[in-house]
């Protein structure tokens, strides 16, 4: 029997959690290669990166749709289960469970649109057309997996405690130039609580001018009145800088408000921030790398 699809596999994997207990990804290949009737063979067969088997590739997209669904649920690392939605879902007895099934749960829809509200944000394709060459395939292939991580990068973030967001902002600027050295900024960051400040952290390694930072690990919307008290507290201090880092996401008032003061105040929110971290290789690491080669016209050119 053929490798199922990832499809395929979403209803059969949610019916193994039917047990309400806690598996791991190798628990659910095991039960679908069993199910499925899987040859060793297939059972075996890698990527063409030669990183991980087909079947646990495609076992994790399944899981992975199943969760953005809300129908499982991480429990710690490495291990989820199933959800009372979830067990709505197996006692409707539906015939298959796809992506087009999906589509009726709202935060599946969300993930699918993967909708930022923000102005200045191109909307990035989510599928590629049949028609589209091997360069376009890959490339969209690239910017799915991308969002994919981005979101799991986000809820990891918010899970994380208040001290390690901490630790977590100082090493991303740092990464990303400010703050002289990881050991400098982290005396700055976290450690103020002046007046709606957290941090102070230098601009450059020179420290020719310094940045004041506030932090907020939160799930709400953070509205005008935290920025205007974040603009107040660096008016206190004579400061024209300023960076707001949350892992919500702002206001309207607040966006506005932020863009016709004079301090100049960079807002950075939960889809940014992740954005930032992989793109300065904080908390990722690389999976796989491929290159992609053409012919070299001037080798073949004769003189």
């Amino acid at each position: 029997m053929a490798i199922p699809d990832y499809q395929t596999i979403m209803l059969p994997l949610l019916q193994f959690l039917k047990d309400g207990k806690e598996h791991n990804i190798g628990e659910v290949v095991d039960s679908l290669a069993d199910q499925f009737k899987l040859s060793t063979e297939d059972r075996q067969h890698l990527l063409g990166s030669g990183q991980q088997t087909v079947i646990r590739n495609r076992a994790g997209w399944a899981r992975t749709y199943l969760k953005k669904a809300g129908l499982l649920e991480s429990t710690r690392r490495g291990f989820f289960r199933i959800t009372e939605r979830g067990y709505s879902v197996l006692a409707s007895k539906p015939g298959r469970v796809d992506v087009n099934y999906l589509e009726q749960f709202p935060e599946f829809v969300a993930f699918r649109e993967l909708r930022h509200e923000r102005r200045d944000e191109a909307v990035v394709p989510v599928s590629v057309s049949t028609d589209a060459t091997p360069e376009e395939a890959l490339d969209g292939a690239y910017a799915r997996l991308r969002l994919d991580l981005e979101g799991d990068l986000l809820d990891q973030v918010k899970s994380a405690s208040p001290s390690f967001f901490e630790r977590l902002v100082v090493e991303l600027l740092v990464r990303m130039g400010y703050g002289g050295t990881l050991q400098d900024a982290g005396q700055a960051v976290g450690k103020s609580g002046d007046g709606g400040i957290d941090g102070i952290i230098k601009e450059d390694r020179l420290g020719l001018d310094v940045i004041y930072i506030q932090a907020k690990r939160w799930e709400s919307t953070v509205g005008r009145p935290e920025i205007q008290k974040f603009a107040g507290a660096l008016q206190g201090h004579r400061a024209r800088k300023g960076v707001f880092i949350t892992t919500s996401s702002f206001s309207a008032d607040a966006l506005e408000f932020a863009a016709r003061i004079d301090s100049k105040i960079v807002l950075i929110d939960g889809p940014a921030l992740a954005k930032y971290m992989i793109d300065h290789n904080v908390g990722v690491s690389l999976a796989r790398s491929y290159e992609i080669k053409k012919i070299d016209s001037d080798y073949f050119s004769e003189e």
